[in-house]
């Protein structure tokens, strides 16, 4: 018994041990970040803490994207268990706007060769008026050499001028806002403060090589086996504690975008959720006019709800919405009561105006098309115009179909009456109810219709 535990003790020893690698998440950050990529990099970052793996990378090309979405991607950055390092990357590639956000805030910053990062300044939520400067946050600077009559001039329009220093007001506060984020982002790794706020304050931009000499980045990577190189034995603060990176031996996990992503990229399109709103609203109107079908319903009810869940995931102007809503339903009332195009008109100029203030943002690839507006407006003016009326002149018509056309119609008595009886009605023997005594062979007169008894009524002679 000895000999034989010996010997399976000897074959195991000869058995090379199997070596397990330490896994690295790579994660793609290209384009825009919207919704989809927020809720795709939030839920790879919690895969990877669940699968335990030793570092997850960023490989980031975004010009920028929506302030709620690049927050949740933070927030998921921040509170994570492992280390993020956020690799700006292959050359040609940028972390412009929410992406610099980001990049102060992973625990490894890098950056390759050839790459810029900056131009943090929040987009306007209320737009670029006429005679505003290029910088919505620029403050106005007084000029010197102004006339007395010029002094004048601004003292008759302190209407516009309250307005002006009102709208100066809250974008402060935005830039204000923005300016505090970056910092704490920045003093949570120890990175240049300074240029962080420059970056929000005077959209400030540096090319790889520069952030990396003035403590922007961690370090310059070629490629992401430089990046695993050289942060291999950094001390990197996680949740508070220091953790010091051991990635000697790494297997690359390149996670692939799966098909929740592909959906909410599609849906939360605002030229895809505005053509779904539009598509849920006429359904319904469709249905309504003529129930039954049940297709137009359906299809509209399904288009509905997704224009409406990815609204709720995109800056919807909600005034911009309610004037679509009174859009459309001005041209409905137009094809219900025409008012020499008084009620059209005012449907269209709504629908166009609402349709352009829907998407409360400036953020690029968040607006909605022009021509689609454009297009889209011709189209609901047509169908409201043409395809209400003739669905309504043709609600207006008799009824030629069913039991109800038997009404005021002939036919002849076949058995009974007074009382219950029956009639013979363009052959078919009807159960028929008549007070007054009829003859059989006598020509009657269909009064109503009530389920499947007729009541009817002696035929006046001529």
């Amino acid at each position: 018994m000895k000999l034989f535990s010996f010997l399976i003790l000897l074959l195991t020893s000869l058995v090379p041990l199997k070596t397990y690698a330490d896994d690295v998440w790579v994660v793609a950050v290209q384009g825009g970040i919207g919704p989809a990529v927020s809720d795709f990099v939030s839920r790879e970052i919690e895969g990877a803490q669940e699968a335990q793996a030793k570092l997850v990378v960023l490989k980031m090309d975004t010009p920028g994207g929506l302030d709620t979405s690049m927050r949740e991607i933070i927030r998921a950055i921040t509170t994570s268990s492992i280390p993020i390092a956020t690799w700006v990357g292959p050359a040609g590639s940028r972390a412009a706007s929410a992406g610099t956000y980001i990049l102060y805030a992973s625990h490894i910053a890098a950056m390759a060769p050839g790459t810029n990062l900056g131009a943090a300044t929040p987009v306007s939520l209320t737009g670029s008026g006429g005679g505003k400067p290029d910088n919505p946050f620029e403050q106005e600077k007084e000029q010197p050499g102004k006339d007395e009559s010029a002094a004048q001039d601004e003292d008759r329009d302190t209407g516009a001028q309250d307005a002006v220093k009102a709208e100066t007001a809250m974008e402060k506060k935005v830039i204000n806002d923005a300016a505090a984020y970056i910092v704490s982002l920045a003093k949570l790794h120890g990175r240049n403060e300074v240029w962080a706020e420059r970056a929000v304050r005077e959209a400030a931009s540096l090319d790889a090589e520069e952030a990396s000499t003035e403590n922007v980045i961690d370090f310059l990577a070629t490629d992401i086996d430089d990046l695993i190189r050289q942060a291999d034995g950094r001390t990197v603060l996680i949740n508070g504690l220091e953790q010091t990176l051991t990635l000697q031996n790494v297997a690359y996990v390149e996670r692939e975008q799966d098909w929740r992503f592909k959906l909410l990229a599609v849906i939360t399109n605002p030229n895809v959720a505005y053509i779904l709103m539009l598509i849920g609203i006429y359904g319904l109107l469709l249905e309504f006019y003529n129930p039954g079908v049940g297709l137009p319903g359906v299809l509209g009810g399904i288009c509905l709800l997704l224009a409406m869940y990815s609204l709720q995931l995109l800056p919807v102007s909600y005034a911009g919405l309610g004037l679509i809503i009174l859009g459309i339903i001005l041209m409905v009332a137009e094809a219900f009561s025409p008012s020499f195009g008084i009620l059209g008109f005012g449907g269209i100029v709504a629908f166009v105006i609402g349709s352009v203030m829907l998407m409360d943002t400036e953020v690029p690839g968040y607006q909605i098309a022009l021509p689609l507006i454009i297009g889209l407006t011709v189209t609901s003016a047509l169908f409201t115009f043409v395809i209400l009326s003739l669905l309504l002149k043709s609600r207006r018509k008799p009824v030629t179909t069913g039991v109800e056309m038997l009404a005021h119609d002939e036919g002849r008595v076949v058995s009974g009456f007074p009382g219950e009886g029956r009639v013979l009605v363009e052959g078919e023997i009807w159960q028929a109810r008549c007070d007054a005594p009829l003859g059989i062979g006598q020509t009657v007169v269909i009064k109503r219709v009530d389920g499947l008894c007729l009541y009817v009524e002696a035929k006046e002679k001529e």
